[in-house]
Formats: structure tokens, C-alpha cells, sequence
């Protein structure tokens, strides 16, 4: 266990296991279909990644970069779009792949601005759901698993840049993130 955590959450081995599930769910759900799957940067990448292999559909790949948080712990509430997706979606079935849904407020905007552009379908995939932190109306349509009110980092999720590369998902030490 990496020193900053206080105990890991969801190891490496589980994770892995649900990635391939949700991916055959996807891959049920789209059958004969084309998707794009839309990586949220940078907390994604890690699931994103492990999830596109397992999925066996044609599959688009493409980006956005949307900050809420900056280097704090909380969300501000205002979401910045920092880097949109590259290519029209009109007409396409497009799943947003996330690390968390916490409070929602990043994903319902960016769900807003997406279905302005018409797509086929719209769907969140994330690896990490904390309902207890909800602020507004938002559920993801595919979720690897629901997390307590705690600190999480590793698999791509961090805090001040830091813990991305942890294969687990663990709960940080709070003396790392209170002042």
C-alpha cells in the first residue's frame, strides 16, 4: 500500500474484473453499432484505456478536458470546458467515460452541451460513482462502483496531480489534504 493511503478501497484485481464486465455490457448493448467513447482528461485515462480493449464494437476515440475542482478537494460548481471533443457528433452513439460522478455538477453540464450537438445517444460510463455527495439529478448509465464520503485517489484519479498511478483505488490520508 502506497505510504499517503490509509487503506485501499478497490484493488487492482476487482477493478479489472468490472472493466471487462462493463465492457460486455456495452458491447451487448451496441451490438452492430458504432460508438465514440469520449475520455474525460486526465482522470480517465486509466479506465478509459482498460475499457475501449475490452470492448468489441467499432469504436471512435476522442477527448475533453473539463476542470470544476482546480487543485482544491471541493468542486467550485463552475465547470470549464479546457478541451473539446475533436469531431462532430450528430447522429452518434457517444458514452462519456469518467473516473467519478461525486457531485454530478461537471457531468449534467457536460451532458447538457453534448445533446445541444444531437448525438444518436448520450451515456455516462464511470469507474467510481459517491452518491452521498450528489447535488443535482444525475446517475451514470454504466458505474464500476459506488464509493463512501472519502478521499479517493490511484487509477487515474488524484490529488494535486499526484497518486494517478496507483493501481488501486484507495482512500487518501486526510493530513495529506487538510491545512
Amino acid at each position: 500500500m502506497h505510504k499517503d493511503l490509509c487503506k485501499i478501497l478497490i484493488t487492482g484485481e476487482e477493478i479489472s474484473k468490472r472493466v471487462k464486465e462493463i465492457a460486455a455490457q456495452i458491447t451487448k448493448d451496441y451490438e452492430g453499432e458504432e460508438v465514440l467513447v469520449v475520455g474525460i482528461l486526465r482522470g480517465a485515462v486509466v479506465f478509459y484505456s482498460e475499457l475501449v480493449k475490452e470492448i468489441d464494437l467499432d469504436l471512435r476515440f476522442d477527448f475533453m478536458s473539463v476542470s470544476s475542482y482546480g487543485d482544491g478537494t471541493v468542486s467550485s460548481g463552475e465547470v470549464k470546458i479546457i478541451k473539446d471533443i475533436s469531431q462532430p457528433i450528430a447522429g452518434l452513439n457517444v458514452i462519456i467515460v469518467e473516473d467519478i460522478i461525486d457531485t454530478g455538477n461537471t457531468l449534467k453540464n457536460l451532458k447538457k452541451l453534448l445533446l445541444t450537438r444531437n448525438p444518436k445517444s448520450l451515456k455516462i460510463c464511470s469507474l467510481l460513482d459517491k452518491p452521498s455527495r450528489r447535488k443535482v439529478e444525475l446517475e451514470g448509465d454504466y458505474v464500476g462502483f459506488v464509493v463512501p464520503d472519502e478521499f479517493v485517489v490511484g487509477y487515474g484519479l488524484d490529488y494535486q496531480e499526484k497518486y494517478r498511478n496507483i493501481p488501486d483505488v484507495g482512500v487518501l490520508k486526510p493530513e495529506i489534504y487538510q491545512n
